[in-house]
């Protein structure tokens, strides 16, 4: 059973014990407050007919007081949504309503898309709310990557909100043949919002619609496009203005998927179910860690830890650059701390017989030779596509345990 299985069970033993208890003290008042009305009449010659219940305050507000909130993050991105009550002139709607029935049309689509945000969502959420920005905001992954964290572009935009190498790079996304800043999800995320933030308050009064045509279409070309507006006497906010052709739709496709997540069952859409807290835990690292060496502490998977951390190119972490390495929520938090402290010196130990760890100048035929294991078990053991590829700290597996 997981973490998170137990603490919902928890939750819900805890709400069982309070409804009792609420129950109980309604009844309770209900008794107290029939007797006290019967001793009323008695006192008094009114006409009030004593055989109809007259409820107290506490049990006016008693069932107002279950109506427990759905543990989702679906239902908090929701909350956060601040765009979907303002209208919008019928050219502007008829951008938006072109772009819903795009995606009801591929279904199956929108399923894959939002079943490949369930690790990443509900954190984001936390981090567009906390800097009070519109919920909407959380779903720009939707349109930049479909929420791929691995995703890259012909023109060589890279992770969930496609940053180009020279805009995360004055971003201060590190970049090197270990680790690309673009493809972590944490830092590439903090960086996003900074930068829409940053161009909404020095270009646009604040106005996020524009910081995101900015975005995609760039400053420059959004700038340009403001002046040619307001010179024709309007108003200049993003639907007045003539745009390229994606920078037009960037903004039409963010506020359809937000009006089908807000109102799912009522487009037929079923969303996959994404617990309201983030599902993973962070460790933060003073040492270099493999993926391989993690796993084997904490007992997971190394392909789920890979999942996390999109962002470590040759399946490690170093803390020249990156130092926060993310992990299943589940994980004991005794093993985390023994990570963080460098325990995976033991498990590296422990495992010298079963393990090589490859330094420079090695090749698999000296390595199996080394070992006496056959050359094309150890291809298949540790799963390597190209066998004269090895990378200097890559550990390989010389029983395919």
């Amino acid at each position: 059973m997981t973490y998170r299985t137990i603490r919902q069970r928890l939750m819900l033993s805890a709400g069982s014990t309070v409804i009792m208890g609420l129950m109980l003290a309604a009844a309770a008042s209900s008794q107290a407050s029939a007797t006290a009305y019967e001793g009323s009449t008695a006192a008094t010659s009114t006409s009030v007919d004593a055989t109809k219940p007259h409820p107290t305050p506490f049990q006016i507000h008693f069932w107002e007081a279950l109506e427990l909130e759905p543990q989702d993050a679906w239902t908090t991105l929701r909350k956060s949504f601040q765009w979907q009550e303002k209208s919008l002139s019928a050219e502007a709607q008829a951008r938006v309503d072109e772009w819903i029935e795009y995606y009801l049309s591929s279904p199956d689509n929108i399923a894959t898309i939002t079943e490949r945000a369930t690790p990443w969502l509900a954190w984001i959420t936390q981090q567009v709310s906390e800097r009070g920005l519109p919920g909407e905001v959380a779903l720009i992954p939707f349109v930049e990557s479909s929420f791929d964290p691995g995703a890259r572009s012909h023109r060589g935009a890279a992770g969930l909100w496609q940053f180009m190498p020279g805009t995360g790079d004055a971003l201060g996304l590190v970049r090197n043949g270990n680790y690309d800043g673009r493809l972590d999800v944490l830092t590439s995320t903090e960086a996003a919002l900074d930068y829409l933030e940053m161009q909404a308050d020095q270009w646009y009064e604040g106005d996020l619609m524009l910081s995101l045509a900015a975005y995609n279409a760039g400053a420059g070309t959004v700038n340009r496009a403001l002046r040619q507006a307001q010179s024709q006497g309007l108003k200049g906010d993003y639907w007045d203005l003539s745009l390229p052709h994606e920078t037009m739709q960037y903004v039409p496709k963010l506020k359809a998927i937000a009006t089908i997540i807000n109102a799912p069952e009522e487009y037929g859409v079923s969303l996959p179910e994404i617990h309201v807290d983030p599902a993973f835990a962070k460790v933060k690292l003073a040492h270099a860690v493999t993926l391989s060496e993690a796993s084997q502490l904490l007992d997971v998977s190394q392909t789920a830890l890979a999942e996390l951390n999109p962002g470590l190119l040759n399946g490690s972490i170093d803390p020249r650059s990156a130092q926060t390495l993310l992990v299943p929520e589940e994980v004991d938090t005794q093993m985390l701390a023994q990570l963080s402290q460098g325990g995976t010196q033991a498990v590296a130990q422990n495992s010298a017989a079963d393990t090589h760890r490859v330094e420079r100048g090695d090749s698999l035929s000296a390595i199996a030779a080394r070992y006496n294991v056959n050359q094309q078990d150890l291809i298949r053991w540790n799963a390597i596509d190209r066998p004269g590829a090895l990378q200097p700290g890559q550990l390989l597996t010389l029983s395919g345990r």
